[in-house]
C-alpha cells in the first residue's frame, strides 16, 4: 500500500514537472532559465559595496587632516590623500603627519581611500632619482598607515604618451620595487594618459599583482578613447576608479556614469570611486555636495 502510494505521488511529481516544462517551452524558457525582470530583481538584491569619496587636492586641503572633516561634512566616505610636496621630501614621510590623518578619520568616522604621489607630476619617476627613493619610502607610509593602494602620477614632467625611453625606464624602476610592494601588500597604481593597451603593456613587463592601473574616466576620455570599453580591456587589472568630469556637474557632462557602472558590473568591480577635478559652479562644498549625490543614485553603498 505504501509502495503504491509512492508511485502515485512520484507520476503526479512527474506529470506537473512535464506540464511546467512545456508551459515554459511554449513562452520561450528552459528549466534554470530567468526572466528579465527575475535578473534585474537579482541585481538589485546584491550588495552594491561602493564608496563615494573625493581627492584630498579637489577640495583645497592638499596633505591637510582636515579633509577628512570636510569630507564628512559633504557627505563622503572617505579621502584620497596625497603625499603633497615638491623640491624637498614629501610631507606624509613625517610620522606625525600620518598619526594626525589616522586619529583625525577615526574621529570623523570616515576613511583613507587610497595614498596619492602627485609630485611625480612635478618630479618624474621616470627621470629624477629623488623619485625612485620616494616611492621605496611611500610603501612603508603605506604600511604604517594601513594603505592598500598608492597612485603614481604620469602627468606634465612625468608624462608617458610617446616616451618609449621614459617607459622603459618605468618599467625598470617598478621592475625593482614589485618585491618590496608585493611583500607590504601594497598596490602601486598607474594613472597616465595612456590607453588601455599601452597600460596592460607596462603590467605585462613588470609582471607583478603589486602593479595596477588607476582608471581616471575623465582622463581617458579626454584623449579620446572609449573608456566603457577600456574598462572592460582592463577588467581586474584596475585597482581603483577617479569620477570626473571636466565639463560639467556629473550627470550633465560628457561621462555617461551609468555606462561606467554597467562596465563595472562587467568586471565584478565594487570599491571607491574618487572624485576628483570637480567642476564647482556651486562652489567647491556644495559642487562636491551634488556629485556625491548624483553618483549615489547610480553607485550605491554598501547593503
Amino acid at each position: 500500500m505504501i509502495d503504491r502510494e509512492i508511485n502515485r505521488r512520484q507520476i503526479l511529481v512527474v506529470t506537473g514537472q512535464t506540464v511546467a516544462g512545456l508551459t515554459l517551452a511554449a513562452s520561450g524558457l528552459a528549466f534554470g532559465q530567468e526572466t528579465d525582470k527575475e535578473k534585474k530583481e537579482k541585481r538589485q538584491k546584491r550588495p552594491q559595496g561602493f564608496q563615494i569619496g573625493v581627492c584630498d587636492w579637489t577640495i583645497g586641503k592638499r596633505g591637510d587632516p582636515a579633509a577628512l572633516a570636510l569630507a564628512k561634512k559633504i557627505g563622503l566616505d572617505g579621502v584620497q590623500v596625497d603625499f603633497a610636496g615638491g623640491e624637498k621630501d614629501p610631507p606624509l614621510f613625517d610620522p606625525d603627519l600620518q598619526r594626525r590623518y589616522l586619529e583625525e578619520a577615526k574621529a570623523q568616522g570616515v576613511r583613507i581611500a587610497s595614498l596619492a604621489m602627485g609630485v611625480l607630476n612635478e618630479v618624474p619617476y621616470k627621470s629624477d632619482p629623488r623619485a625612485e627613493k620616494w616611492v621605496d619610502k611611500a610603501i612603508d607610509v603605506a604600511q604604517a598607515m594601513r594603505q592598500r593602494i598608492i597612485l603614481l602620477a604620469f602627468f606634465s614632467k612625468g608624462e608617458l604618451k610617446n616616451d618609449a625611453a621614459g617607459t622603459d625606464a618605468v618599467v625598470s624602476k617598478l621592475k625593482n620595487i614589485a618585491a618590496k610592494a608585493e611583500k607590504a601588500r601594497v598596490t602601486l597604481a598607474v594613472e597616465s594618459y595612456l590607453n588601455a593597451e599601452e597600460h596592460m603593456a607596462i603590467l605585462d613587463r613588470v609582471g607583478s599583482p603589486a602593479v595596477q592601473v588607476y582608471y581616471d574616466v575623465a582622463n581617458s576620455h579626454k584623449m579620446g578613447y572609449d573608456i566603457y570599453k577600456e574598462i572592460r580591456t582592463l577588467g581586474k587589472r584596475i585597482c581603483q576608479f577617479h569620477a570626473k568630469d571636466n565639463d560639467q556637474l556629473y550627470g550633465k557632462g560628457s561621462i555617461d556614469f551609468k555606462r561606467v557602472r554597467e562596465a563595472m558590473d562587467e568586471i565584478g568591480y565594487r570599491g571607491w570611486f574618487v572624485m576628483e577635478g570637480t567642476t564647482t559652479p556651486k562652489g567647491i562644498e556644495e559642487s562636491c555636495r551634488y556629485d556625491a549625490e548624483y553618483l549615489r543614485t547610480i553607485f550605491p553603498g554598501r547593503a
